[in-house]
């Protein structure tokens, strides 16, 4: 029988602790949990209001591994859910809005990613989001070097970007928005992308298509789409390490030489927090969104 332990009043059962879920470090489910309660205070105003997927890993990146975007069969009925826009028809999405649901969304074992807008307003992009995704022999190294362009890009028209880990080899930027569509957005991020590639032919790449990404940064800006999602801020990613999607400081892009510098995992966080807070706090704050040009 599953322990059940009490979370702010909500009883919970967890399942599985003593498996391994990440092989090449002997991370456990347990240490899987604990992660989790101890970066809630950060990561949750990341995750509230938006309907969230879960990239789901239940026996490690080894086994099965899936997304689940509507409600999970089993869901407790105090967990929120919010009937979410499609195309093909309305669906109905977990929001996780406390502790509680935190934890027993972390008990599934999954990746959370979310939505470039929030339930609230469905049809306005509140931010603005670039994956930088380097196609071997380029690195995260490489992203880096993309990275600062675009810093300075979206300086120009207003846009105070930062910077966080993909926790997988690549970089995501990211930037509050206020007063545009998702389709503007993305129509935005385009032209920005198809500027850097001009401005870094050698370097960088804003198409998809798998033959011209060997040594380049694909600057992928089609994640602005309403339907598409990201790796939200500190989600563990379904790695080998137990590697988290974790901001990082300019000074840190600017200092990158090594792909292993920007390889941050869940033990790291925690001092990390302590030393930095959360660097993608003010992307929380309304006042400091941009406006497209």
């Amino acid at each position: 029988m599953a322990p059940i332990t009490e979370v702010e009043g909500r009883r919970l059962p967890l399942s599985n602790l003593e498996k391994v879920l990440y092989p090449a470090t002997g991370f456990t489910k347990a240490e899987v949990l604990h992660y989790y309660a101890t970066v809630a205070d950060v990561l949750l105003p990341h995750l509230r209001e938006r309907p969230v997927s879960f990239l789901r890993y239940p026996d490690g990146p080894d086994g099965q591994v899936f997304f689940t975007k509507n409600v999970p069969p089993g869901t407790p009925d105090w967990v929120t859910t919010a009937e979410v826009p499609r195309s093909e028809g309305p669906a109905r999405m977990v929001l996780v809005e406390d502790l509680p649901s935190l934890m027993w969304a972390a008990n599934l074992v999954a990746e959370f990613h979310t939505h470039q807008w929030r339930i609230t307003d469905p049809g306005e992009a509140d931010r603005i989001v670039f994956d930088l995704d380097p196609g071997p022999p380029a690195t995260v190294v490489h992203c880096c070097e993309v990275a600062l362009w675009l810093r300075e890009r979206l300086a120009e028209d207003g846009f105070e970007a930062y910077a966080k880990t993909s926790g997988s080899k690549g970089l995501h930027l990211l930037a509050a928005v206020r007063g545009s569509s998702s389709e503007q957005v993305s129509e935005y991020a385009k032209a920005l992308a198809v500027e850097a590639e001009k401005a870094m032919p050698r370097l960088v790449l804003h198409q998809m298509k798998r033959s011209l990404r060997p040594g380049k940064v694909f600057v992928d800006w089609s994640q602005n789409a309403a339907r598409k999602t990201t790796a939200a801020p500190y989600t563990l990613r379904a790695r080998a390490e137990p590697l988290v999607s974790a901001p990082v400081t300019w000074q840190e892009v600017e200092d990158c030489r090594s792909p292993g510098g920007m390889a941050l995992q869940a033990p790291d966080i925690p001092p990390r927090l302590q030393d930095f807070g959360d660097l993608l706090a003010p992307l929380l704050t309304p006042d400091e969104a941009g406006t497209l040009p």
